[in-house]
C-alpha cells in the first residue's frame, strides 16, 4: 500500500472513530456508567479499598472457585478451532482462518489494531 493510501485510510479510520466517540458520549447509558464508576472509585478511595477487596466482599466464593478449579482433562482430544472470516471494510479483502497466526491478519492488526480487526470477524463454524 502506498503511503498516500495509508494516509487516507488512517484519516478515514480517525473520522469513523471520532463519529463513534461522539455517539457514545451522547449515550445516556454511558453517562450513567461513568457516573457510577466515578462514585464507586471515590467511595473505594474514601474507605481505602481495592477492587479485589470489593470483589471479596460481594462474592466471597470467587476466590475459592478460582483456586479450586479442576485442571483440564489429561485424556481426550483438543477442541477443534472454529473458522473465522475477516472482511476488511477498507479494502474489501476477505480472510478465513482458524488461528491468529495468519500473515495478512497480523498486518491488519498492526495497522488498524486488534480490537478493530476482531470486530470485522464472523464465525463460520
Amino acid at each position: 500500500m502506498s503511503l498516500i493510501n495509508e494516509y487516507r485510510a488512517t484519516e478515514e479510520a480517525i473520522k469513523e472513530l471520532q463519529e463513534r466517540l461522539k455517539n457514545l458520549s451522547q449515550d445516556d447509558k454511558l453517562k450513567k456508567e461513568l457516573e457510577f464508576e466515578g462514585k464507586l472509585r471515590t467511595l473505594m478511595g474514601e474507605y481505602q479499598k481495592s477492587l479485589r477487596d470489593i470483589i471479596a466482599i460481594l462474592d466471597p466464593e470467587a476466590k475459592n472457585a478460582k483456586a479450586g478449579r479442576p485442571a483440564a482433562k489429561a485424556t481426550g482430544t483438543k477442541r477443534a478451532r472454529k473458522v473465522k472470516q475477516y472482511k476488511n471494510p477498507n479494502t474489501g479483502e476477505v480472510i478465513e482462518t482458524k488461528g491468529g497466526n495468519h500473515k495478512t491478519l497480523k498486518e491488519w492488526k498492526a495497522k488498524w489494531g486488534g480490537d478493530t480487526v476482531e470486530s470485522w470477524a464472523t464465525l463460520l463454524g
